[in-house]
């Protein structure tokens, strides 16, 4: 048996851990720079906002209805995740990281008449322990846990806690789970199947193996019998090893000077290329991509990117920094505002037993000790103290009028009790 442990508004949650009185009062949580919104409480939610709103168009609304808005808070988010996952490690032999609020739980091995009750106390640790509301879904099948943790959602009743596992009980939830909200059915691959009747999950399961595999290949083959209860996703106790690495940011305008751009693309490289360090990887290709605000229709739009490809795979940032600016000013075009960039390194190779370039004139030793240099004054000293020219010591000016504090990783913000 496989669980499903997925945090409820998660980002919304994180801000009510330290702000107890906004329990029961609308949430939202919005993008880099309170551009769109990206959680909501189940109050906002009822208020009819939705995900992706711009904010701009609802804060007449949230103004009336005394919504609580928060800048999007990650440091803040990423240690509040962290903390749950610990818990959950301590309860169960193995836990899967599937993404910020959510991890699969290796169950296998436990008696099934004591997952209802285990299901119910992690929820109840979790929640203590973190103060994070979390659902819980146990099922014979990753897929299938992840729509019994949907069902805690939908039904307070359930107590956080849904174990899925008899035939029938499975046939009666699948009739009435729209397709579209199966793990693993895209939105290309939904408008198929509703185009086909497939419109909820048992019709999916009626369909013979040939069809599925047709349309959808070995993937959708997959997602099928795991429907029907056939595990075919292995469980994961460690990381996978990443495909990409980016780093994108809105702007808190929209800029036209590509000085302030290569100061941005800059800093977004050299972020890159710390992630890349941290997880022991080189880069063997790397984009930039550029586009104006679709939010502005009175504006010119552009959008562009660029693909280059270093000597040798490479995850020294005085390489790649200056790889990404030459990709930027190959696109930039001027005329235009832009308000967004990024940067993405892929085809991520480990950089143990890589194979070297027998003509590569760069000595590759001494680079890798400046960079472990670099790396520890930022750990030592605080980010970015020591970074490239062309990044500016100036940090990239954002909107953030509603940010919280970083309450459990800056000694200065920690919570006062008075007493």
């Amino acid at each position: 048996m496989y669980g499903l442990c997925d945090c409820n508004n998660f980002f919304a949650s994180c801000e009510r851990v330290f702000r107890p009185e906004l329990n029961g009062r609308p949430v939202v949580v919005l993008s880099n720079n309170d551009g769109c919104v990206i959680a909501r409480s189940n109050e906002a939610k009822a208020l009819g906002i939705g995900m992706g709103h711009p904010f701009y168009q609802i804060r007449e609304l949230a103004e009336r209805h005394d919504v609580a808005v928060f800048s999007s808070n990650f440091i803040l988010y990423g240690d509040m995740s962290r903390r749950v996952i610990a818990t959950l490690r301590r309860m169960v032999p193995a836990a899967e990281v599937y993404s910020i609020d959510e991890a699969f739980l290796d169950l296998r091995g436990i008696p099934l008449g004591e997952l209802d009750e285990l299901g119910h106390r992690i929820s109840r640790t979790v929640r203590r322990d973190t103060g994070i509301p979390v659902s819980i879904g146990i099922a014979p099948t990753k897929t299938l846990a992840k729509i019994a943790s949907k069902l805690c959602k939908q039904y307070p009743r359930l107590n956080g806690a849904c174990l899925m596992h008899r035939p029938e009980d499975i046939e009666k939830v699948l009739r009435r789970f729209p397709i579209g909200d199966v793990w693993g059915v895209g939105r290309r691959h939904r408008r198929m199947l509703q185009a086909a009747g497939v419109h909820t999950a048992w019709d999916f399961t009626q369909r013979n193996a040939a069809w599925v595999r047709a349309r959808m290949s070995i993937t959708g083959l997959r997602t099928w019998r795991e429907l029907q209860g056939e595990a075919c996703i292995d469980f994961e106790s460690a990381p996978q090893a990443r495909q990409q690495i980016s780093v994108s940011r809105s702007f808190a305008r929209e800029l036209t000077d590509l000085e302030e751009l290569h100061t941005g693309v800059a800093t977004f490289a050299a972020m890159c290329a710390e992630k890349l360090r941290r997880e022991r990887a080189l880069c063997a290709e790397l984009t930039v991509y550029i586009f104006t605000n679709r939010h502005r229709e009175d504006l010119p739009q552009y959008f562009e990117s660029e693909t280059v490809r270093p000597a040798v795979p490479t995850d020294d940032t005085l390489e790649l920094v200056p790889l990404a600016a030459a990709a930027l000013r190959r696109i930039f075009r001027a005329g235009y505002g832009y308000k967004k960039a990024g940067v993405i390194f892929s085809e991520l190779v480990p950089k143990d037993g890589t194979q070297r370039d027998l003509f590569d004139t760069v000595d590759r030793e001494k680079h890798a000790r400046l960079m472990e240099a670099v790396d520890a004054a930022n750990r030592h000293f605080g980010r970015n103290k020591v970074v490239v020219a062309s990044q500016g010591f100036e940090p990239l000016k954002m909107n953030r009028n509603h940010l919280s504090r970083n309450y459990t990783t800056e000694w200065d913000d920690i919570l006062t009790v008075k007493v």
